[in-house]
């Protein structure tokens, strides 16, 4: 077997010996060294599951030849014993931006933003760029290569990080000896997507989260259009986009909801990207495992943040110092849950301090084996270079470390990085690592000494008892040079020669005095152990993850139950029942009466309180990362779903005041805004799981001021006046019709989501909420809507809706209005608190809506205003947040009042639910108890004692040297949408 192995190896050799070069050579002989390098004795991990121990790694040319306990060496080997050394494959980076300089951000000036593309021949968005090629921008960086080397690494694949559609990659060795010819393992090794616009572009679309993931998807379905042949015009971009549509993608994510959009995407179109992740996975690792895709995982744990000062720390959210505890965890909860997923050092300010984030990873649970995975065999497999780098397999480039010993050990130490066979030296095996603690006896006195830090630049710390000493020490040539000041302000100095076969230091002592005596640094038992990776550390505190995982999240998600209401004043929605029973089942009002049987039901004792129908907002904006999609003036192509925040704080506090049900609007930056999304406030859940399933479609328009932005820096875009808001409305109108006539046809269409959305409107399958003020416009809407026959469903805000009541009556409206907000800019002066009651007088379905995250909590106050104002009765009054928009939103045969097969979406007052003490004692959305008052004193108590371990947590991060960052504040904005 030996004798077949030694004529394999020099039957390679003769191959690379006899090949022929296709070029002269007129530098020098022509001779090429076809020796070996064996290196033996080693731990060598060809994989991190595959551990050879006193192995031998044969290469040659830059190649692994042979790898394993008993092989035959070549004689035209050169020998090196790494007797008590490990070998490891170097680590790879799938995300970099190594040798590829970002673009410089636009300096274009001007009054207004651009509006249309600044290219010819390429796609109609400029962040559009797959046709960009990292390889035409590549400059090997010898002076980052070797930062990189440092920490590790010997292979990445770097990119332009610039812009939606980014381009491809290229992947690289950190090979300083190299030519561009052999250390270019692929020029286009992969494709990048993101979420984030061209910091060198000025063209406005898209201005949002929702505008990106719309544009992602309407760009597959033009590649797919352009890709049939049907188009005469040529497009570099989506002809880049086709060609690379076969190579591996990898979408820049950046956080967990983001993972999911993407995945979402990707799903959509049959691609599975490779993922860029936040660190924040662990908050939904059930959602992320669901993708199935493989991960890129930053490191870039969070420092603890400065809560010194009192004042300050209580504008710290919680939510952020949990995540400084939990960061850590997440490589771990990753791993728990099999997500394939690799390390990259995105984000981190040096790769000198991605060893210690590793190491705190491991601290926190994450296996070796793992932490080696995510560093060599996936990211090999995600680029799918699985054959050529990533392991020491035979065959395989020969990128490797030497190290001291295990390399997720402190005190290992990184001598070289061998890249395609080429030695880096990092740190000289000749240099012992000293790392460690020690007692120096001198003088009478004893002193404890630890040394830590890399071996050429080691730290030391010397204390006299428990006085900590002032100290140098210095390590150049086995030589070790160590000062210190005692507790007297005496100076002394040891030198002394450190001998590799010994862990023992001897030297001589230098007094103050200059007497010289010999001394002897002794380390300890326990020392030893540190250095070598088994002293057991203590296990990282962590606290408890919620739903969401935010303050006032739950421990577990809410459960449904079965539930009597006992002898409540019962509003049905058409009438006040006193002392009456509600029976829930199955999320579901089963019975509504008196003396009713519990069965197996839990009883609630509602004697003197009062239950209602769940409030329902027709207007919100809250639980939304993006409100506005301003780039262009219409915007039906984009998805309020697709930017659910489900840890949005106010989602909670809506629930405490007894709100059930919103519709999530896009704003009123445009004509015709973005598609709404009807929420069920189920707080725990994830985006997903918030939306009102099975609901009827709708999208917001808007009017007036905002949409001509007159008032903003946008004078090139129309329209600009509000004639030109109608001819908006009727130029996309008639392009929907024509849309529809083309698709019906049978010829082949470009499916165009702007053009889809508005044929839906045309044909009654989604309904318009729009953002009105002026009697003039809503006349106008109206107009064009029996031009194009279809009705508005709902315009909302309509502070002058008293004016055209009768009007609206006709046509079939609704309004969804404020109580009595006026004067807050001059198209609302004509706002009068009678409003509502003038509207309903009309024969017009009314609501009483928010607009705002502070006011959406309060809406049973807004709605007991009509009472004052107008007249109107406590029935009818409450069915303005109750079965009135229920009734706009065409879900009133679901929620909105107490009868019985409703679902049972439900608020238990302490008192009358229009009055200003009212508070919901409990709030239940389908049989669901996602509010209560009880357990809402508990969490407040629960968020005080979470907030005071956490703070003396980092107060102790701080105490022990580590570095902090200021507080984060939270400046989160309230919405409403004339606060544009």
């Amino acid at each position: 077997m030996k004798l077949k192995l030694l004529i394999f190896a020099l039957l390679l050799g003769n191959i690379s010996l006899f090949a022929q070069d296709y070029f002269p050579k007129n530098d020098g002989v022509k001779t090429k060294n076809n020796n070996y390098t064996a290196l033996t004795n080693a731990k060598i991990y060809v994989t991190p599951t595959q551990v050879i121990n006193n192995g031998t790694l044969l290469i040659q040319n830059g190649k692994v030849v042979q790898v394993g306990s008993s092989i035959s060496i070549p004689k035209n080997a050169v020998i090196e014993d790494l007797k008590g050394k490990s070998i490891y494959p170097s680590f790879i980076d799938v995300f970099s931006n190594f040798g590829v300089k970002k673009p410089e951000k636009s300096k274009a000036t001007g009054r207004s933003a651009e509006y249309n593309p600044s290219r010819e021949g390429f796609y109609w968005n400029d962040h559009v760029m797959p046709e960009n090629n990292a390889i035409s921008k590549f400059s090997y960086d010898a002076k980052k290569a070797a930062e990189l080397r440092k920490a590790g690494f010997g292979v990445v694949n770097t990119h332009i990080h610039d812009g939606i559609a980014r381009g491809t990659g290229v992947l690289v060795t950190l090979n300083d000896q190299g030519t561009e010819a052999n250390r270019i393992l692929e020029d286009r090794s992969a494709q990048y997507f993101s979420f984030k616009k061209s910091i060198a572009k000025n063209q406005s679309y898209p201005t949002s989260l929702m505008g990106a993931t719309a544009l992602m998807r309407q760009l597959y379905y033009d590649m797919d259009w352009y890709n049939k042949g049907n188009v005469s015009t040529k497009d570099r971009s989506l002809e880049a986009l086709i060609e690379n549509k076969g190579m591996v993608q990898i979408f820049d994510a950046g956080n967990n909801g983001n993972v999911l959009r993407a995945d979402k995407i990707g799903d959509q179109f049959g691609i599975q990207y490779a993922i860029v992740a936040g660190g924040d996975e662990y908050e939904r690792i059930a959602d992320i495992k669901a993708t199935n895709a493989k991960l890129i995982v930053p490191v870039n744990f969070p420092k603890a943040f400065d809560v010194s000062n009192p004042y300050e720390a209580h504008y710290v959210a919680l939510k952020d110092m949990r995540h400084w505890n939990l960061a850590p965890s997440n490589p771990k909860a990753l791993e728990d849950n099999a997500v394939q997923f690799s390390f990259t050092l995105h984000h981190l300010k040096s790769p000198a301090d991605f060893k210690s984030k590793v190491l705190k990873a491991i601290d926190y649970g994450l296996s070796k084996t793992k932490a080696l995975e995510a560093l060599t065999t996936v990211p090999a497999s995600i680029l799918g270079k699985s054959n050529t780098v990533g392991s020491l397999q035979v065959g395989r480039q020969a990128n490797f470390l030497i190290t001291s010993g295990d390399i997720f050990d402190k005190g290992t130490t990184l001598y070289e990085n061998w890249v395609q066979g080429t030695k880096n030296v990092i740190n000289s095996k000749d240099e012992k690592n000293l790392a460690g603690d020690y007692n120096l006896t001198a003088n009478g006195k004893t002193y404890s000494i630890s040394i830590s830090g890399k071996p050429n630049a080691p730290k030391a710390t010397v204390k006299q008892d428990t006085l900590k000493l002032d100290s140098k020490i210095e390590y150049a040539s086995n030589w070790l040079n160590l000062s210190f000041t005692d507790n007297e302000g005496k100076a002394y100095r040891m030198v002394g020669l450190v001998l590799p076969e010994s862990d023992n230091i001897s030297g001589t002592m230098i007094s103050p005095t200059g007497n010289e005596s010999k001394v002897t640094l002794l380390k300890t038992a326990s020392s030893d152990k540190k250095v070598n990776g088994e002293q057991k550390t203590n296990k990282p505190q962590m606290v408890s993850l919620t739903y969401p995982n935010v303050g006032y999240g739950y421990k577990t998600k809410p459960q449904q139950e079965n539930i009597l209401f006992k002898n409540a004043t019962v509003w049905t929605g058409e009438a006040i029942l006193e002392n009456t029973d509600v029976l829930i089942k199955n999320g579901k009002i089963s019975k509504i009466g008196k003396n009713l049987n519990a069965g197996s039901a839990k009883t609630v004792d509602a004697t003197g309180k009062h239950l209602t129908a769940g409030i329902i907002d027709e207007h919100s904006h809250i639980g939304a990362l993006a409100v506005n999609e301003a780039g262009h003036n219409s915007t039906a192509e984009v998805k309020m779903t697709d930017v659910i925040d489900p840890k949005d704080m106010d989602l909670y506090r809506n629930l405490a005041g007894g709100v059930t049900t919103i519709q999530l609007l896009h704003g009123s930056a445009n004509p015709i805004g973005g598609r709404s999304a009807i929420l069920r406030l189920k707080w725990g859940e994830n985006a997903d799981g918030l939306v009102f399933q099975n609901s009827p479609k709708f999208i917001k328009f808007a009017l007036g001021e905002n949409v001509k932005q007159s008032n903003w820096p946008s004078f090139s875009r129309f329209p600009q006046t509000r004639m030109g808001v109608e001819q908006v409305f009727v130029d996309y109108f008639q392009r929907a019709k024509e849309y529809e006539v083309k698709k019906k046809s049978g010829q082949p269409f470009r499916y165009d989501e702007e053009m889809e959305t508005l044929v839906e409107i045309l044909n009654g399958e989604r309904f318009i909420s729009c953002h009105s003020y002026v009697q003039s416009e809503i006349n106008m809407l109206m107009k064009v809507a029996d031009k194009f026959n279809f009705t508005v469903n709902t315009f909302t805000h309509i502070l002058e809706g008293y004016k055209v009541a009768d009007k609206m009556a006709e046509h079939g409206v609704g309004g969804s209005t404020f109580s009595d907000w006026w004067a807050y800019k001059y198209e609302v002066n004509d706002a009068i608190p009678y409003n509502a009651a003038i509207m309903a007088s009309q024969g017009v379905t009314v609501a009483i809506n928010s607009d705002d995250a502070e006011m959406s909590r309060r809406l049973n106050q807004e709605a007991a205003k009509t009472v004052k104002y107008g007249g109107m009765s406590e029935i009818e009054a409450w069915k303005t947040v109750t079965i009135n928009p229920a009734k706009l939103l065409h879900i009133d045969h679901r929620v909105g009042s107490i009868e019985v097969g409703k679902d049972a979406d439900m608020v238990l007052w302490n008192d009358h639910p229009l009055s200003v003490y009212a508070k919901a004692e409990k709030t239940l959305i389908e049989g669901t108890v996602y509010f209560d008052l009880e357990k809402d004193k508990q969490l407040r108590e629960s968020v005080k004692q979470e907030r005071s371990l956490l703070i003396n947590m980092m107060l102790d991060e701080k105490g022990n040297g580590a570095k902090t960052q200021g507080p984060k504040q939270n400046k989160k904005i309230k919405f409403h949408c004339d606060s544009l």
